[in-house]
């Protein structure tokens, strides 16, 4: 590739304010990590053909799993300060030569595809970042913390990402500082103003905030919380026979010994069959046999968690998340009493909520039916989904 936008997503920081005991950029919000949700406002933009991701070299492993599936470019690793990151994300893009590159921080996942437009056309200038006009009144103050100036809040910004430059220019500027011994630039617009070059300021947005405490964190939920407006309720309902024979059946994705196993073109696992026609069921996209068909031997004795992963990134992809999930087992047996808090934990690790969010009941027919007669079991399950209004 020669010319066109490229991003480089800067995520190799340590910061640990905001708690979870990971680096900020892998902590979840919205039920996603940070540093692919952020990502994903790159990949998903149709002006950007190439994104550069710069991490931690300790971070291999969780950057795999936070960027699964995402078209990004094999991660460069970054260096001991925000500064020597970017140059290595320059570094790595140096071949295939893009006109403008974007550099934005990991740790704002709200850029939006309008902000993006706006800093590619403002990059064709050769450099600028976005600013927000300074509503506070601003006060300069010495060391004994004395008001020594009132600043002109009119000529004053604040500073985001992605900040847009020419190419060439800002790898040039980064070559430059190294080879002065410079590496203290906090921001590119800084760098870029030491090397001589012009940069232009255009409109940012509130909304793009960079996480950093845990109040950040807290806000972000909420604010995720309260866009998601659209809420669907979907039910699923799955029933099998039992086996003449086998060991064991597999309940909301748990091994569970039993004195015969059941019939299924799969693991037969009911409660997790019933829970993936739930979750497509408030979608409206079908049920498990349309995207599963049991006609396909790919999915014979496949693990049933495949498919509610399935189904859960379908609720991703369109800028969803699950709220709540209850399933109700009816059979004479097994017994689920010893299993049930096995059985939430793993069906809150596939859905990727909150196990206080997982509703297990399990019940008999009183020997009624061929449920009491031991001849199979049966699920019900209900999910309740967020998407954000007009995500049909």
């Amino acid at each position: 590739m020669h010319g066109g936008v490229a991003a480089i997503v800067v995520a190799g920081g340590r910061g640990t304010r905001a708690g979870g005991g990971l680096p900020k950029q892998y902590r979840c919000v919205g039920g996603m990590p940070v540093v692919r949700r952020t990502l994903l406002a790159f990949t998903a933009h149709p002006g950007i053909a190439l994104v550069q991701p710069v991490i931690h070299r300790d971070d291999e492993a969780l950057f795999r799993e936070a960027s699964s599936g995402l078209d990004v470019l094999q991660p460069a690793h970054g260096g001991a300060t925000r500064q020597s990151s970017v140059r290595a994300g320059l570094e790595a893009l140096a071949e295939r030569a893009p006109e403008i590159v974007l550099v934005h921080d990991a740790a704002r996942p709200f850029a939006t595809p309008a902000l993006l437009d706006r800093a590619i056309e403002a990059g064709r200038a050769g450099a600028a970042i976005p600013g927000l006009v300074v509503s506070d009144t601003v006060k300069a103050v010495d060391g004994e913390g004395r008001v020594v100036e009132t600043l002109d809040r009119n000529r004053l910004r604040t500073v985001q990402t992605p900040q847009a430059f020419r190419f060439d220019a800002l790898l040039a500027a980064h070559r430059k500082a190294a080879a002065a011994g410079r590496d203290d630039f906090t921001d590119d617009a800084a760098l870029a103003e030491w090397a001589g070059l012009p940069v232009g300021v255009f409109a940012g947005e509130a909304g793009n905030v960079k996480l950093t405490t845990a109040d950040d964190f807290r806000r972000a939920e909420s604010d995720l919380l309260a866009a998601l407006g659209d809420v669907r309720v979907g039910s699923g309902y799955d029933v099998h026979a039992f086996a003449e024979d086998g060991d064991h059946v597999w309940l909301g994705g748990v091994k569970i010994p039993n004195d015969r196993g059941v019939v299924g073109h799969s693991d037969a696992d009911v409660a997790l069959h019933a829970l993936v026609d739930a979750i497509l069921g408030a979608l409206a996209e079908g049920d498990i046999g349309v995207h599963f068909p049991p006609s396909d031997e790919q999915w014979r004795g496949a693990s049933s968690d495949r498919f509610v992963a399935y189904a859960v990134e379908r609720v991703r992809a369109r800028g969803g998340r699950i709220a709540h999930v209850d399933i109700t087992v009816v059979a004479e047996t097994p017994r689920l009493g010893p299993h049930r808090e096995a059985i939430r934990a793993r069906v809150a690790e596939i859905t990727g909520i909150p196990v206080e969010r997982v509703g297990l009941q399990a019940t008999t027919s009183e020997k009624m039916g061929f449920i009491g007669r031991r001849e199979g079991l049966v699920a019900y399950a209900t999910a309740t989904v967020r998407l954000p209004w007009g995500a049909e």
